[in-house]
């Protein structure tokens, strides 16, 4: 099916979109948006504990939240490629987010699966972030 685009694109990626779709969306979208904010690369000088607080609290915490509850439902939805990489990309955007707050740049290949188990063992996004990025707060 060459010359595919658009949703036609995204349906041959496998599964229809799952009732996540327009949160994962919105997530993604917030997650690029904070990552833009940096201007081309710019790190914090001084570490920013506030901002890196937040950062994985208010950004990565809920990608995690979105994927914690799909998988955990009673019945669990098919995400599509579609929604596969936005969750991936919205995880890498506040990953590299948060190591900007550390004056630290960062080029993550976490994905959210990864994001969520760590999420699992420790109960904590904030140490999650530091684990997915090497980067201590501390």
């Amino acid at each position: 099916m060459a010359g595919l685009e658009g949703a036609d694109a995204d349906a041959a990626d496998g599964p229809p979109p799952s009732p996540y779709a327009e949160r994962i969306e919105r997530l993604a979208r917030e997650a690029r948006a904070a990552r833009a904010a940096w201007d081309d690369g710019e790190v914090a000088d001084d570490p920013d504990e506030q901002r890196a607080l937040e950062v994985a609290r208010d950004g990565l915490g809920p990608v995690v939240a979105c994927y914690v509850e799909a998988r955990t439902g009673d019945d669990p939805p098919r995400f599509s490629a579609r929604e596969h990489r936005l969750l991936r990309r919205a995880t890498q955007d506040w990953l590299e987010c948060y190591a900007r707050c550390h004056g630290v740049e960062h080029d993550s290949s976490a994905t959210v699966r990864s994001a969520a188990e760590a999420l699992l063992e420790t109960h904590d996004v904030v140490v999650v972030a530091e684990l997915l990025t090497g980067v201590s707060g501390e």
